[in-house]
């Protein structure tokens, strides 16, 4: 026959600990509470992966709800598009390029990783232009002005080429070997008396210009159009 089991010495465990009675014993409380901790530590150990973390980032109308809701550490900036063809950095990459709404990411700053989130995008007025820009420092302003005026007049009368002309005379470098095409610049992001000079112009017109950076023989190229020029952008760090 077997021996009947004394339910005082019964085993209690977190599976067969009954909660519904009224009253419990100083034992099944330390129990309770014991089941209590490990229960929320494994709750706490299941944390959510990057994956989904951006995937949930991605989709929910309430970014900033959502990063204080994870407990972590979120900046919104307003980044400026300067040019929509030469970029100062990722994260001036992203504001044009990455669509409204959408994560990306993660990214590494400084060993940490964060997420960027798109939240909203403006227009900006953007002027395609070519630009010769020569080194004042070489010669007298008088000198430079005339040079400026040959180069424009072998434009014009077709003895030369905007490109070939950059390539020879131009100081900038960077534009010079894009035959002086500077790509599109964003208004507000240009030289003050350059901006000014361009409202006064047309596609295809070609002037010269000083400003304190010296003297520039100018094209418009396009006629300006509106792109993105602005992005409020979330980052969120993990």
């Amino acid at each position: 026959m077997s021996k009947k089991q004394n339910p005082k010495n019964k085993i209690e465990t977190c599976s067969n600990l009954d909660f519904g009675h009224w009253t419990l014993g100083f034992k099944h409380l330390l129990l309770a509470l014991l089941c209590f901790l490990i229960t929320t530590g494994n709750a706490d150990a299941q944390a959510p992966t990057t994956a989904q973390i951006k995937k949930t980032l991605d989709t929910t109308s309430n970014p900033l709800g959502y990063a204080k809701f994870l407990n972590k550490r979120y900046t919104i900036d307003t980044i400026s598009v300067f040019s929509t063809t030469t970029f100062m950095d990722m994260t001036d990459s992203l504001a044009y390029h990455g669509k409204e709404g959408r994560a990306y990411g993660p990214f590494t700053q400084n060993g940490k990783k964060y997420l960027v989130k798109i939240l909203g995008k403006a227009p900006n007025l953007f002027y395609h232009l070519g630009n010769i820009q020569l080194d004042t420092s070489l010669f007298r302003p008088k000198f430079e002005d005339s040079i400026a005026n040959t180069i424009i007049d072998k434009i014009k009368t077709g003895k030369a080429s905007f490109a070939s002309m950059a390539t020879i005379y131009s100081a900038d470098q960077y534009s010079a070997m894009h035959g002086g095409d500077l790509g599109w610049l964003a208004r507000g992001g240009m030289l003050p008396q350059l901006e000014q000079a361009i409202s006064k112009h047309k596609k295809g017109d070609i002037f010269k210009l000083w400003t304190p950076a010296g003297i520039h023989i100018v094209s418009i190229i396009d006629d300006p159009k509106k792109d993105v020029g602005f992005a409020l952008v979330m980052k969120m760090w993990l």
